[in-house]
This record gives structure tokens, C-alpha cells and sequence, in this order.
């Protein structure tokens, strides 16, 4: 007898094992007919797959998110069976589903090419057309190394070789087609529909190792349906538009060279952008509690070797070896600088919470080819921070930072967002009641924040991925076209402090351990600029943009006023230029739009006698025609950070240039 429990609490009994199609027919013909693949006790479930044991079993079909997997999955595999269909000799590898999509390596002598995927796609829809059952089968270990050996698929060999003694050899047909895989897949390939689409070329080493032989990656995307695929490329055509480095490149921000891969050689109006930022931070931070420090680049590796950096993430720094023989690193984070801040001096809990803070650069070596623009760098800047407290603290401090790190997205727009709470890992640090105290002030922060949301913020738990010191909050913000990015953290950490012995008097005159809250907002300054730039598609709201107000003349006889234009906006706080070059006004209007200004005034002969400015919103088909008095107060007051705007102060702009 087999007890199956169905999501709802209910139970069906069989004789006899029982598959995830049994039990859907048993249910009603229409979840029959819609059901792609089922979990038992939670494990994902060929939908044919006998079932012997009392489960608790839930069916998937296309409506539901699980199924998206599924459906990619899928795709690699429909899509490599039609690769080597068209190109007989080549081998396959590795086909995962991916976010958004799936990809699959291959061996292959010559090298795929666009029109290549064209022929591609066409025979994956062939294949669907034909509809061929998805059988799984478990194969003899050595049985399976010699027969992927003699067809030549040595790479298919060298992974069922790898694979831990006793794990079941699972091979997945698909008409004459067959891969090694863990399953679960689609009853057919039929079942997969057409919502699917072959999107880029690319090389990857066989397992990610250079030492390793390159192969040929084929990346794709597939969804539930054809308005979700539509959809998708949309925004992929968005994100093309807004591409940060081609806008750096049009809004003179920011370049990189060869001889410094991963670090960015900031422009005046890049750099600009990137003070103002920090500005902004530095404000909120201090408002908070924040003490700002700076620690130094470069530490001898004895503080590595006791925060563990040495030993657990040296193939990530960079180092080097002095002429006295001591090693030294460039630091890859701030943490150990800031504990070697809080031990320069005997600490109480009257002092707790500490809050330090830093604008750091720190130093990470990552691979050339993922290397990419502001968003993956080899050299960055991070608006790190960490609180000590006390064990009594940690939740009201959990909680204090949550509401710093929302505020403060919410003012660049970022409304809706994920907190993701990841918990305690199978290796760790710290007894269990330390880490039921961190989890559960965490889950605290979360569901008090889910709740006062408004439905704008969503939580979901990542079940121990949290780092082996502590458990932590992700946050992860939804950009303009809908794309996911994950920049702010909060960990509770109980590790580095007792590394490093760190300690404060408590009430009772006795010597205890701190808990270091390690904090970031933006994560990396870096990213997070290359991140706006693609959410605001380089249109900055007046604040944040590099160059707020270009004074543009009609003609010559207007300079002077221009000029007299300029310099009160400046005076006003606002990052204005001014164009006098002999250029018709369309010209320089087209242009100054095409480097995304915010704002461009225009003065003629007219406006200087008048004296009034017509203004040219970016994006706007008409202009406003003001009195210079009302052009001060309406720019002066735009132009404020939501936090001084939310004060009525105004303070000085930096990074104030001509242009004549």
C-alpha cells in the first residue's frame, strides 16, 4: 500500500507503486492532460516514475514556476540532440538550465556560427514536432564509461568516472537520442512547445578550468509560452539599448584599457557621478550612527592568515613578496582592517553598538572572460561597513539596517525587491543557540519589513546558503525592465571576532566576544553606478546626473548673459556647462541630448534683454519659457538628493566644468 498526500492535506491509497500520471488521472482528466512533472517529498519527479513509498507529492504543470526548469532543461537537451544530428562527430557535455534560459558545451572541430543556429533552432522544432517519449533508464556504471567511450562521448565518460561510488548511473532517451542525466524531464518532447529561441555564441573551458581544452557554448532562452518569450526578448532588446558600456562611451563616463583588465579609468563626468554617490552614502550613513574610517591597500598576510583569507580565498587576491622576504596582500575585503580598528583599544558595552564604516578599495582577481564592464571588476570600491554589539543588540541592529538599506533604494526608485534569508550551512562555525539567535533575529527583520511592505517587498529562504560565520540577508532589487540584481547584504558573523580575539567588559565586569554585523548597501560602487546607469537608461533624475544643466547659446550676441547664466546656477549648487561654440541651436540641443543632459537653457538675444531662459527638459518636444529669478528656484530645488530635499538644504555640487 502507497499513501500519497496531495498539497491540500488530502490522501490517496494504492495497491501497488504508483506514478505522478496515475495520481493525476486519478484526479481529473484536464491535470492529467496539463501535468509535466510531479516532487516527492519535495525532489523533483519524472512524471512516469513509480513511486513506492507513502510521499507527500505535489503536480507540476506549465502554470506553475517549477516547470520553468523543466522546460529549459528540456531545451538542452532537444537542443543538443538536434546538434548532433546536423554536425554527426560532435560531443556533448554540459546543458544546464540557467536564469532565463539554458546552454549546452560542445567539442566540435570547427566553429558554430550564426547561420549555425538558425539550422539549429529549425531541427529543435522538428524534434518537437515529432514528439518523442522522454524515457529515463538506469544504467551499470562501467557499462555506461564503455559505451559513451565507444561513441566517442569521452567527455560524457569523464563525468560518470567522477561521480561518487554508489550514485545511480540515470541516462534519459528521447527517440534515438540519449544523454547522461539526473532528470527530471518533460514526458516528451512534444511537451517542450516552441517558446524557445537560440540567442548567443561563446567559449567556455571544460569545467571552467584554462587549463582544460576550450569549447563551444550555445546559449538559449525558453518560457511556459510564446507571449512570455516575446516578453523576454523585448527586454533583452531594452537591455541592448541600455547597455552601461556603450553608454559610458556616449556619455564620456568611463573607459577600460588593456593593460589594467577589471579596473576602471574614470572621466571627469564619470568620476563626478561616482563622488556624488558616495556623497549621498557618506550623508545617510552618518545620519545612521556611522563612524567612517580607512584602513590600508595593502596588509602583511599574517592578518590573512588569521581572518583565514590566506588559507580559504588566496587564488582570489593579489600578492606579492618584498625584497625582506614578508609577504604582503592587497586587500580582497575590509573585514580584517576593521577588526584590527576595534582591537586598537579596550572596548565596553557601553560603547557597543560600534559602527564602522568605509569607502574601500579592495582588490579580487576574477578569470578575463568574466570580466564585464562596471559590472564585473577586478578592482572596486565598496560602501562596507560592520556594526559590533552585543548578542542582545544583533536584533534591533538587523533591524536598523534594513531600514538604512530600503530608504536608501527606494531613493534611486527601487521599489520592489526580494530579501532572501539564507541559513545556517552543513559546515559551520558557532554552537546552535548562537545560530538560532542570528536566524531568528533575521527572520524577525524579514517579517516585520515583509509586513509593513505593502506588498512591495517579497522574502523567501535559502535554506543553508547562508557563509559558514552566519546567517544573512540578501537584497535583491528589480531594475526598470525587470531584471534582478543582488547588491545589499547583511551577515551576522561569529567567526572573525574570536579569530582575531576580540572582546568588550560587559555589564558584569567580565571579558565576552561581540557579534560583527557586516553591511553593504551599494556592495560594489562600481556595479552598483553600472547598474543605474542601465535602470535610468542614462537619463539620471537632475541630482544624480553628472552635468545637470547645459546653458546653450542662439548666438554670439547672447554670450555674455550665458556666462552670467552659468555662474549663477553654480552659485546655486547645480553642475551646469556652458556652450558658446558657433553651432546652430538644433545642433547642440541633438547633442547635449545624446549625452543624456537632464536640462539644456537656451539664451538668444531675446532672453538676454528679457532676461528669461528657455528650458529644454530631456526628452520633452516643447520648451519652458522663465524668468532667470524662477529658473534658480526651480532647478535649485530639483536638483537636491531626496535626502536634502527631504531637509530643504541645499549644499554645494562638485565637479562644476566649461565648455566654450
Amino acid at each position: 500500500m502507497v499513501a500519497i498526500t496531495l498539497p491540500d492535506g488530502s490522501q490517496r491509497q494504492y495497491d501497488d507503486p504508483v506514478s505522478g500520471l496515475d495520481i493525476a488521472r486519478d484526479i481529473g482528466p484536464g491535470l492529467a492532460k496539463a501535468a509535466l512533472a510531479c516532487t516527492v517529498d519535495g525532489a523533483p519527479w519524472d512524471l512516469a516514475r513509480p513511486i513506492d513509498r507513502d510521499a507527500a507529492v505535489t503536480l507540476i504543470t506549465a502554470k506553475d514556476e517549477a516547470a520553468l526548469e523543466l522546460i529549459r532543461h528540456d531545451a538542452a537537451h532537444v537542443m543538443a540532440e538536434a546538434v548532433q544530428e546536423l554536425y554527426p562527430g560532435t560531443q556533448v557535455t554540459i546543458g544546464p538550465a540557467i536564469e532565463n534560459g539554458f546552454y549546452y558545451d560542445f567539442a566540435r572541430d570547427e566553429p558554430f556560427t550564426p547561420e549555425d543556429l538558425e539550422a539549429i533552432e529549425a531541427r529543435m522544432r522538428a524534434i518537437v514536432d515529432r514528439d518523442e517519449a522522454i524515457l529515463r533508464e538506469e544504467w551499470d556504471r562501467d557499462e555506461a564509461i564503455a559505451w559513451f567511450k565507444a561513441k566517442g562521448e569521452h567527455y560524457k565518460a569523464e563525468i560518470i568516472t567522477d561521480l561518487p561510488a554508489g550514485e545511480p548511473i540515470t541516462v534519459y532517451r528521447q527517440g534515438d537520442w540519449l544523454d547522461l542525466c539526473r532528470g527530471p524531464h518533460l514526458p516528451s518532447t512534444g511537451r517542450l512547445g516552441k517558446a524557445f529561441k537560440l540567442t548567443k555564441l561563446a567559449g567556455a573551458y571544460w569545467r571552467g578550468d584554462s587549463r582544460n581544452p576550450m569549447l563551444q557554448r550555445i546559449y538559449g532562452t525558453a518560457w511556459a509560452n510564446e507571449k512570455q518569450l516575446k516578453d523576454y526578448l523585448h527586454m533583452l532588446e531594452e537591455a541592448e539599448k541600455r547597455d552601461h558600456r556603450r553608454l559610458g562611451r556616449e556619455m564620456d563616463l568611463f573607459h577600460f584599457e588593456d593593460y589594467a583588465p577589471g579596473s576602471v579609468f574614470w572621466h571627469d563626468k564619470g568620476w563626478t557621478l561616482f563622488q556624488t554617490l558616495i556623497q549621498f552614502v557618506r550623508r545617510r550613513q552618518a545620519a545612521a550612527g556611522f563612524q567612517e574610517v580607512n584602513t590600508p591597500d595593502m596588509m602583511d598576510r599574517t592578518l590573512w592568515e588569521i581572518s583565514g583569507h590566506w588559507q580559504n580565498y588566496r587564488e582570489n587576491m593579489f600578492t606579492t613578496k618584498t625584497e625582506d622576504e614578508r609577504d604582503f596582500a592587497l586587500k580582497p575585503m575590509n573585514c580584517p582592517g576593521h577588526m584590527a580598528v576595534y582591537k586598537n583599544d579596550l572596548r565596553s558595552y557601553r560603547d557597543l553598538p560600534l559602527k564602522i564604516a568605509e569607502f574601500g578599495k579592495v582588490h579580487r582577481y576574477e578569470p578575463s572572460g568574466a570580466l564585464h564592464g562596471l559590472l564585473r571588476v577586478r578592482s572596486f570600491t565598496q560602501d562596507d561597513a560592520h556594526v559590533f554589539c552585543t548578542p542582545d543588540q544583533l536584533r534591533a541592529e538587523c533591524l536598523k539596517l534594513n531600514t538604512l538599506i530600503l530608504g536608501l533604494y527606494e531613493d534611486f526608485g527601487f521599489e520592489h525587491l526580494t530579501i532572501k534569508l539564507a541559513t545556517r550551512p552543513e559546515k559551520r562555525v558557532g554552537s546552535d543557540d548562537l545560530w538560532d539567535a542570528a536566524e531568528g533575529a533575521l527572520q524577525g527583520v524579514l517579517d516585520e519589513v515583509v509586513a509593513r511592505s505593502d506588498g512591495r517587498v517579497k522574502a523567501s529562504v535559502n535554506p543553508g546558503e547562508g557563509v559558514f560565520y552566519g546567517p544573512k540577508l540578501e537584497y535583491v532589487l528589480r531594475d526598470a525592465i525587470g531584471r534582478d540584481w543582488q547588491c545589499g547584504t547583511v551577515q551576522v558573523d561569529f567567526n572573525l571576532p574570536g579569530r582575531f580575539d576580540a572582546g568588550y567588559i560587559g555589564a558584569d565586569g567580565e571579558r565576552h566576544v561581540p557579534v560583527m554585523i557586516h553591511r553593504a548597501m551599494f556592495g560594489s560602487l562600481e556595479r552598483f553606478t553600472g547598474i543605474l546607469i542601465e535602470h535610468y537608461a542614462g537619463r539620471f533624475p537632475l541630482w544624480l546626473a553628472p552635468t545637470q544643466v547645459v546653458v546653450a547659446t542662439i548666438t554670439s550676441e547672447a554670450d555674455a548673459y550665458a556666462a552670467e547664466v552659468t555662474a549663477l546656477l553654480r552659485r546655486a549648487g547645480l553642475r551646469a556647462d556652458v556652450d558658446l561654440r558657433n553651432e546652430k541651436i538644433n545642433y547642440k540641443v541633438r547633442e547635449h541630448s545624446h549625452g543624456k543632459v537632464p536640462v539644456i537653457a537656451v539664451v538668444g538675444k531675446r532672453e538676454a534683454e528679457d532676461r528669461t531662459v528657455a528650458l529644454r527638459r530631456l526628452g520633452g518636444a516643447s520648451q519652458e519659457v522663465l524668468a532667470l529669478d524662477g529658473v534658480l528656484d526651480t532647478l535649485k530645488r530639483e536638483a537636491l538628493p531626496p535626502d536634502l530635499a527631504r531637509q530643504d538644504t541645499v549644499v554645494p555640487a562638485a565637479g562644476m566644468t566649461q565648455v566654450a
